[in-house]
């Protein structure tokens, strides 16, 4: 059996394993926040190991406690346009349940807090699509979102990063 792993960014991302995945009992990594960090907490993991991105996200328009199932990562400039591939992500495991129905879609990965955006029926986040792009081949995401590209309402729901 391939290693299995449940990824947060930080360790306030917790509690929403047992939120959002009772039961499961996977070892967790702690990342860091931002492209750095997950390139060097996961460079030595097998490529073939099973992850599972677990984290809060922004979103333009999805209601706050809205679970995303990530079907496919991008990176956020709005302001530029250059050819990239797409990131492809997993369903969820068969073996894993979540509390609620998710919804589906995009999540894109920016290097700062996005606090505009005209994309909707997304999510914004800062690690995703740095883990996508270390090329694992058993990736899936889920993300609760926990603002409207609000920084406030951010560190008010998670004490997350300053």
């Amino acid at each position: 059996m391939t290693e299995r792993y449940l990824i947060i960014a930080e360790e306030g991302e917790r509690s929403l394993i047992e939120q959002h995945l009772p039961g499961c009992d996977w070892p967790v990594i702690v990342t860091g926040v931002g492209a750095l960090n997950v390139i060097r907490a996961l460079q030595n993991i097998p490529r073939e190991a099973t992850l599972v991105n677990i984290g809060y996200a922004g979103s333009s328009n999805f209601a706050i406690g809205t679970l995303v199932e990530v079907t496919e990562v991008r990176l956020n400039h709005p302001n530029v346009t250059y050819p990239e591939p797409t990131l492809t992500l997993q369903e969820l495991p068969n073996d894993l349940h979540t509390d609620i129905e998710p919804i589906r879609a995009v999540c894109y990965s920016n290097t700062d807090f996005v606090l505009q955006s005209d994309y909707t029926d997304c999510a914004f986040d800062m690690e995703l699509a740095y883990i996508a792009a270390l090329g694992f081949k058993h990736l899936t995401a889920l993300k609760h979102v926990s603002d409207n590209l609000s920084l406030h309402a951010y560190h008010e729901l998670t004490n997350g990063v300053e």
